[in-house]
């Protein structure tokens, strides 16, 4: 066992002094660089490209983000297609350019060591056609583009949308070399990234990349035989909101709108309660049909659901409060007399307060003064009966048969203008409640659209604060 162990010590090192002499080619021609290179480093995939294994082979990283292609909220996953850039250096190798012809050649992937390099969020499958080949410069670096189809976990909360923004991170990592053979670095800085990012973007649909960020996490030196080396990035998208602007939220905004001038119906002569169920009905069939359009997660409800259900609501309320108006004053005239305490609070003093002014009674005359008038005619009529009554001519007794009938109508007259009176006051009653309601509906209505847009910008700035400058 012990010569074996030898044996495969002597072979690795003798390959790795080999690996570090300077390959010379017979003519500058490829096919003298090639066979230079066959005899050095062709078919030398089994260990790293290091004199001492103890050397860490030190992977430069970076990736151009080529195109956003979904962002699925449901199972909160993560779709980019992305270009890869990965650098390394054989130790040991380098050439002459002007002897070789060349200072690089590519060359098949297949015939040299790569880096185990994944990315942690990845889920699925890497759905792109296959490359082959890779660059090898003079000075032994190695440069390894790869396409990739990622379709990365992610973890979005979408509290604030339509006017999200989102952070994904990309972690790259060796799957099985630990810090003390493959360290990671950022081959490009952050900001080239994203500014190339930008100009070969070629997806311009629901999402748009506002940032790209770049940290190291720290390895405490204990921990380094057991830990991978990493290198995160940090993708941060914006929703394009308009979409959802135009859709969902003015459709929303309109027709509560029309519900709210429909206070200025008059319920006695409109059948206002008909043309707020017909609006309810047509919101609702509008947030069936819009339905589609809204993300569903099981993390957080989005705050435009709040909305939407507070104007249902408010609808409803809205139905309920012209209900009870209608019932008022069409069945005023099923009521007794309007109590003297709801007269004083509601037709004097509520009646000021929403600037209604009180109707003046259509009635002329006082029924007490018709009392008193009725029960002195029949007093003056009454004593001439009693005084000669077979002294009256006919036409004079006629004549008091008709005053009698008249003041007979009168009364009933008078007792009908008194059941107008108490209808007309539960008419009063039913439009101070209606304006009062109305103010209360315009109040409470600013007041919550006030609070949700507040919300919505807290929400947002905060989130927008913690992502980029955190």
């Amino acid at each position: 066992m012990n010569s074996d162990g030898c044996s495969f010590a002597f072979k690795t090192t003798a390959l790795l002094i080999k690996s570090a002499e300077t390959i010379n080619c017979s003519e500058p021609t490829t096919d003298a660089l090639i066979t230079a290179l066959k005899e050095n480093i062709f078919g030398k995939t089994e260990i790293r490209p290091v004199i001492n294994l103890k050397t860490p082979t030190n992977i430069s990283v970076s990736f151009t983000l080529y195109g956003v292609l979904d962002v699925d909220e449901k199972a909160q996953k993560l779709n980019t297609y992305i270009w890869l850039n990965l650098y390394w250096n054989i130790e040991g190798l380098s050439w002459d350019p002007v002897e070789c012809g060349t200072d690089r050649i590519s060359l098949p992937r297949k015939l040299l060591w790569r880096p185990d390099i994944v990315i942690k969020e990845f889920i699925d499958e890497n759905r792109v056609p296959d490359t082959y080949y890779v660059y090898v410069e003079n000075t032994g670096k190695v440069t390894d583009d790869l396409p990739y189809h990622v379709i990365s976990s992610c973890n979005l909360d979408i509290y604030t949308f339509p006017f999200d923004i989102q952070n994904c991170s990309f972690t790259f990592n060796s799957y099985q070399h630990t810090m003390l053979d493959v360290q990671l670095s950022i081959a490009i800085t952050v900001e080239e990234s994203f500014k190339y990012s930008l100009e070969v973007m070629t997806t311009k649909g629901e999402w748009e990349l506002v940032e790209m960020l770049a940290e190291k996490p720290t390895i405490p030196s204990q921990e380094m035989n057991n830990s991978r080396d990493a290198l995160t990035y940090y993708i941060v998208l914006r929703r394009r909101a308009t979409l959802y602007v135009v859709n969902l939220l003015i459709p929303s905004c309109f027709l509560i709108a029309v519900d709210l001038f429909s206070f200025l119906l008059p319920p006695q002569n409109v059948d206002r309660s008909a043309f707020k169920m017909t609006l309810i009905l047509g919101y609702t069939v509008f947030l069936l049909l819009m339905n589609d359009l809204l993300p569903v997660t099981g993390n957080t409800l989005p705050l435009i659901n709040a909305f939407f259900s507070l104007c249902l609501a408010l609808m409803v309320a809205s139905l309920l409060e012209t209900i009870l108006i209608i019932n008022i004053q069409c069945g005023s005239s099923h009521y007794g007399p309007l109590p003297q305490w709801a007269k004083v609070f509601f037709l004097n003093y509520l009646a000021k307060l929403v600037f209604l002014s009180k109707k003046p009674s259509d009635q002329k005359c006082n029924p007490e003064e018709h009392r008193t008038e009725t029960k002195h005619n029949d007093s003056v009529i009454e004593s001439p009966q009693s005084e000669a009554v077979h002294k009256t001519p006919p036409t004079l007794q006629e004549l008091r048969k008709i005053s009698h009938e008249l003041l007979s109508i009168r009364q009933q007259v008078n007792q009908h203008f008194n059941t107008d009176e108490s209808a007309d006051e539960w008419v009063n009653l039913g439009q101070v409640i209606d304006r009062l309601l109305f103010g209360l509906y315009l109040i409470f209505l600013s007041v919550s659209f006030v609070t949700i847009v507040v919300v919505w910008l807290y929400w947002y700035n905060k989130i927008a604060f913690l992502i980029l400058y955190k």
